[in-house]
């Protein structure tokens, strides 16, 4: 495992992060985190062992998983309908280290009835690690049936 000497145990809880669980694929990754901020929802993971690629480097599925979570929650919160992703592209940047805590944030670029159309950011403080594009389908337009679990309570979703 590669390990940066200088990465300093981050603590989410008293930085003002809330647990995430909306599913068993996310909880399996995890924890996710998220906290709301003033643009919007950021989502959070702390790199662990578990995410390790052969090179001892946060593996690009970890950043992917992320990302398509983020995107997915932002769309679902935004627009309170229930999606699926159609397609998700994803450029890595730079690598991130096992200790470090990475921060997916999205945002709705068009939305039609039917098609949300998403970009997304994964950074590592000020350096950004991974952007991403995406197409979201919509899956009913009368709300979302689905609750976001948060931090041991029942939510509508991160706001």
């Amino acid at each position: 495992m590669v390990r940066d000497a200088e990465v300093a145990p981050f603590d989410p809880i008293q930085a003002g992060w809330q647990t995430l669980d909306v599913c068993d694929f996310v909880d399996l990754v995890g924890p996710v985190w998220w906290r709301s901020t003033k643009k919007g929802a950021q989502y959070g993971l702390i790199v662990a062992d578990k995410h390790s690629n052969r090179s001892g480097l946060a593996h690009g599925g970890v950043f992917t998983s992320l990302l398509d979570t983020a995107l997915g929650l932002t769309a679902h919160v935004q627009k309170d309908r229930r999606q699926a992703t159609i397609s998700l592209d994803v450029q890595f940047l730079a690598p991130a280290r096992i200790g470090e805590f990475l921060i997916a944030e999205g945002r709705i670029v068009k939305s039609t009835r039917s098609i949300i159309f998403m970009q997304g950011t994964l950074c590592v403080g000020h350096r950004v690690c991974a952007i991403a594009q995406g197409t979201w389908k919509v899956l009913d337009a009368s709300g979302a049936k689905n609750s976001v679990i948060v931090h041991g309570g029942i939510d509508d979703g991160p706001k």
